[in-house]
């Protein structure tokens, strides 16, 4: 009988040639994971390029899972354990791997030429360079071979279930369910038996292996982690904008018309939606960024929600038509899912860059509001927001995600869809004015006096003609019109609209408990989009060090909650972690003059958290006058079965 140790949290890097599967085995661990009731957090990590040079560093793809039995924020700085399918993923992952974490190797790939392809000179799994680590050195390919050798495939097809039978260990040593992982090897390979057969044969040899081998004395378990009851599913951020988006425009019981050009990483929203039809949803895509935009404008015109999706270099071949959307005044959501630039930049890679180009980056005054998703599942609830915005406001609306949550998964609680508000488009029915003769007549510039928005006509509606076009438009009637005044005040009426639409954000609220002498913090964190996690991971592991500090989190940024000036003043230091240079960081010192304190990471990876939570005791204990203060502790620096990541302070 083996040892059963109990863990808190654990996280795994299955890492492996582009080829090796390493994105579906950490998928099917991920999804076993949520099955089993852990609360589960991934970084999927691959190359851009479609097939790397293999056994190359460039060519490495991983993916890594964190699950525990609380509530996660993250999916961990560093592995626990690493699964190495090739001496390329060793080398280019074995840094991150802390003092005394496990390495599973397969040793079949290490040979003389692979090892020398990645610069080793000697074999790391026979020499003592891994003696800070458990390694366990497997032929994982050689054990595949003979355990599928019954049928008839090639060694090549053979060794491709050789990450099925890493699946099938790694399963063992956590105490997975297989159940899921069989009925999805059945149902994918349904219409090819031999391959279907050799993979579920791989997984079971695998959880076989660990049940036999003396290899390994200890297995783990990690228990459930407390969840509010209620129906959960996994989800990543491309399909949680794709439900929000197919839920809002059933809310508004409006047809939903995406017209998108496929690109890295926005291209699963385009995949999502195509599988809605049912629910009254259209999927264009187009021949180009620019095509796809104006199929969607139109779409608007014609009284359908229209959508575009795209990320950094799509955004700014779109730019014109979103203009247009502005100047026509237009219900349009266009998702930026943003990607490491500039340029083609680093597709896979996440970044949050592109907000100064979404805030400006189109010709004249053409202002729109802003959204950014916090998490994967916070993607659905933007998403819909973004939908009520832009309809009420007959606006285009922005809404920014990015690499890491668009293909990131965490547990989701289903919502009550009947809890969510419907969304009246109010389309013009009727003349709304008088000519000069006192005739009936419709106005299609004549603005709404709360939200400025102007009417909404779907086109075919009796006695509503009305011009539509790019060039500026006379106030009320909509003709064509080059009156300097005019032209003031259409964009100063513009802007109003767009700044109006504070009425309906709620005050932004600080996390800032007092500790038990009723002092509260002087140091304000303010993430934005995806920084959510690792912000508010590094703000508990602060606070579990003794240390005072507030945070807070904004999901509007054009226009900025009514208190924010407000908030921002009232600390003695505010710093901002984000993905850029200090794009927000900017934004804030220009629109509220407060010298807010920039945190730039722009490695094409989230922020980590051990290293915000130390920047983080530094300037605390600096502006308190205590500099030579411990730090707060790092469970990442040891091996422990116990995290404090995610305990509440």
């Amino acid at each position: 009988m083996k040892q059963v140790h109990t863990l808190d949290r654990v996280v795994i890097r299955f890492a492996g040639d582009s080829g090796n599967g390493m994105q579906l085995t950490g998928d099917r661990f991920t999804a076993d994971s949520a099955v089993f009731g852990n609360d589960i957090s991934t970084l999927p990590n691959f190359p851009a390029e479609i097939r790397a040079p293999a056994g190359t560093l460039p060519g490495v793809s991983s993916f890594q899972l964190h699950f525990a039995n609380y509530d996660i924020m993250t999916p961990g700085d560093r592995p626990d354990v690493l699964v190495a399918m090739n001496p390329a993923a060793l080398k280019a992952n074995i840094a991150d791997l802390p003092r005394g974490g496990v390495v599973i190797a397969d040793t079949a790939d290490f040979t003389k030429r692979n090892l020398a392809k990645v610069g080793y000179a000697a074999n790391p799994l026979e020499d003592d360079s891994l003696a800070d680590f458990q390694v366990h050195a497997l032929d994982l390919t050689g054990m595949t071979v003979e355990a599928v050798k019954p049928f008839g495939l090639s060694r090549k097809d053979a060794s491709r279930a050789k990450n099925m039978f890493a699946l099938g260990l790694l399963s063992w040593l956590y105490h997975r369910p297989t159940e899921g992982t069989l009925a999805f090897l059945t149902r994918k390979f349904a219409s090819k038996p031999d391959i279907r057969d050799a993979n579920v044969t791989a997984f079971k040899t695998g959880y076989a292996f660990g049940e036999t081998t003396e290899v390994f004395a200890v297995r783990y378990e990690v228990a459930p982690a407390p969840m509010p009851p209620g129906r959960y599913r996994q989800i990543n951020g491309n399909t949680a904008l794709a439900l929000g988006l197919v839920t809002a425009a059933r809310k508004a019981d409006l047809p939903l018309f995406l017209g998108a050009y496929p690109i890295t990483p926005a291209s699963d929203v385009l995949h999502e939606l195509s599988k809605h039809k049912r629910f009254g949803v259209t999927t264009f895509q187009a021949e180009d960024e620019i095509a796809g935009v104006g199929a969607a404008l139109g779409a608007s015109f014609a009284g359908h929600l229209g959508v575009t999706t795209s990320s950094g270099p799509g955004i700014a071949l779109k730019a014109e038509t979103i203009g247009l959307a502005v100047m026509t005044e237009l219900p349009l959501v266009v998702i930026d899912v943003q990607r490491a630039g500039p340029s083609t930049g680093m597709p896979t890679k996440t970044e949050q860059s592109d907000l100064l180009q979404v805030m400006y980056g189109r010709n004249g005054e053409a202002p729109v509001p802003v959204l950014a998703a916090q998490s994967p599942s916070d993607c659905f609830d933007t998403a819909v927001e973004a939908v009520r915005m832009a309809v009420k406001y007959r606006t285009p609306v922005m809404l920014l995600s990015d690499g890491y949550i668009a293909n990131g998964a965490e547990p989701w609680h289903v919502p009550d869809l009947s809890a969510i508000a419907p969304i009246d488009p109010q389309f013009a029915t009727e003349a709304n004015g008088t000519d000069a003769k006192g005739e009936p007549v419709f106005l299609p510039y004549l603005r709404d006096p709360e939200t400025l928005a102007r009417p909404w006509a779907a086109p075919g509606t009796d006695g509503l003609q009305h011009r539509i076009g790019g060039i500026e438009k006379a106030k009320d009637t909509g003709a064509v019109s080059y009156d300097p005044a005019n032209h003031d005040a259409m964009v100063r009426t513009r802007q109003a609209k767009i700044d109006g639409i504070v009425r309906d954000i709620p005050d932004l609220v600080v996390d800032d408990p007092a500790d038990a002498e009723g002092r509260t913090a002087r140091v304000l964190v303010l993430g934005w989009g995806s920084t959510y996690g690792p912000v508010t991971a590094a703000v508990r592991r602060v606070r579990n060090g003794g240390r005072l500090v507030a945070q807070t989190h904004l999901r509007h940024l054009n226009p900025f909650p009514g208190n924010l000036g407000e908030v921002l003043r009232s600390y003695d230091r505010v710093i901002v972690p984000e993905m850029n240079l200090g794009q927000l960081a900017m934004m804030l010192r220009a629109k509220y003059l407060v010298d807010v304190h920039s945190y730039s990471r722009v490695r094409g990876l989230p922020i980590s958290l051990s290293e915000l939570a130390r920047d983080l005791d530094e300037e605390i204990d600096a502006l308190a006058g205590d500099p030579d203060r411990e730090p707060s502790p790092d469970p990442a620096d040891e091996l422990t079965t116990l995290s404090t990541e995610g305990v509440p302070a």
